[in-house]
Parts: C-alpha cells; sequence; structure tokens
C-alpha cells in the first residue's frame, strides 16, 4: 500500500454575528469545540453589545453526524490522523477568513477558543503572530509544539491572555489541570489570568460577558 499526497482547492463556510461598522469595538474570532457548528456556536455571544461587538465564528472542517443517530450534525477541526498537514488546511483556511473580512485598524481583536478550538486558537495566533488584544483559551489544552517562544511576541503587544476551566470539567483530571497550569505559566511567563469556575465542561455567558 502507498498513501500519496495530492492539493486542490476547496471551499468551505463561516458565520458572522452583528455588524462591522465604526461603531464596533471589539472583533470577536471564536472557535468552537468538538462536535458544535459555529451557526450554533455563536448563541453564547449573542448577549455581548451588538454596535460594538462584531463576532466571527470559522467552521471547522470535518463534519460528521452525532451519536449515529444521522439527525443532528457537529464537526471536528483535527484527529490524530495527519495532524500537521491538516493542521496547515486549517490555518490556510483562517487567513483567508480574516483577509475577506478586512478589519479596521481600530477594532479590538479578541480571539477566543473552547474546548478543541484552543488548539486551533493557540496555533493560529503562534504561527501568524498575529496582533490580538486578547487571547482567551476556554477548557481546553495548549497543543505540545508550542514554546514560550512562538509567543514572545504577545509580550510586546501587551496582549490579556486569559485561560478558564471548570473545577468540575469531567475531561480534566486534577493531574491534567496541574501540568496545564504549569504549561500555562511556562509559556506565557506568568502573564496569564488562569480562572478556575465553579462548573462542568461548559461554556458561560457570563463569563463572556465578563472579559469585555
Amino acid at each position: 500500500m502507498q498513501e500519496k499526497q495530492i492539493t486542490y482547492q476547496t471551499t468551505n463556510t463561516y458565520v458572522t454575528l452583528n455588524t462591522l461598522s465604526h461603531k464596533t469595538k471589539n472583533v470577536w474570532i471564536v472557535f468552537h469545540g468538538i462536535g458544535y457548528l459555529s451557526k450554533y456556536f455563536l448563541k453564547y455571544f449573542d448577549e455581548l453589545p451588538q454596535a460594538e461587538n462584531y463576532i466571527i465564528a470559522p467552521q471547522a472542517p470535518s463534519k460528521y453526524y452525532l451519536n449515529n443517530q444521522y439527525r443532528h450534525v457537529g464537526a471536528s477541526w483535527l484527529t490524530k490522523e495527519n495532524t500537521k498537514v491538516e493542521t496547515q488546511n486549517v490555518l490556510s483556511y483562517l487567513d483567508e477568513v480574516q483577509a475577506s473580512e478586512n478589519i479596521p485598524d481600530h477594532c479590538r481583536i479578541i480571539v477566543f477558543g473552547f474546548s478543541q478550538g484552543v488548539s486551533i486558537a493557540a496555533r493560529w495566533v503562534a504561527r501568524k503572530q498575529l496582533q490580538c488584544a486578547h487571547l482567551v483559551l476556554y477548557a481546553g489544552g495548549i497543543p505540545n509544539e508550542l514554546k514560550a517562544s512562538d509567543f514572545d511576541f504577545l509580550r510586546k503587544n501587551n496582549t490579556k491572555i486569559t485561560t478558564m476551566v471548570g473545577d468540575k470539567d469531567e475531561y480534566i483530571t486534577e493531574e491534567l489541570l496541574q501540568s496545564e497550569s504549569i504549561k500555562i505559566k511556562t509559556i506565557f511567563c506568568d502573564r496569564a489570568e488562569q480562572i478556575i469556575f465553579d462548573g462542568k465542561h461548559e461554556l458561560k455567558k457570563q463569563l463572556i460577558l465578563g472579559l469585555i
């Protein structure tokens, strides 16, 4: 057996919430977790002040039926299969999303990743050296290949960094929580605000509202 590789052009969607205008203060680029679709993920951001906040939700490319019932559809960003190539595909897609939106210079960019979306948010910010005002990593792990030097530019840009996780998150053991906390401190050199909230592996609107 031989595994071969080809390159071809593909098309993907993304969704937005509110209107990008001269009144917009914050542009959010938000990455959903595994099993979500971007159009449903936006509901967690619909209580942000509309005139001041414009939300862009990229769509993970790999869609599948949830729970083997062939009714509801979810999506995944990456798997352990062919991760390096798939990561580059996703990052190229995100570059096109950003270019198509033509975000004005006066807007603050907030990059927000939830669960599996944390790995995408962290990789994209690091690889692109994205000048964002705030990086939020919510209930997910930072990829092991990323190092402190990959985020040095955030310190120069005075980017705010926030991590969040529930104290009852069913996917994170106490051991994993401690190791991830050490990784966060090592990568961001104690610049990250680590928030442990009362809850499970869930998004809470009040926490999102507290970010602005």
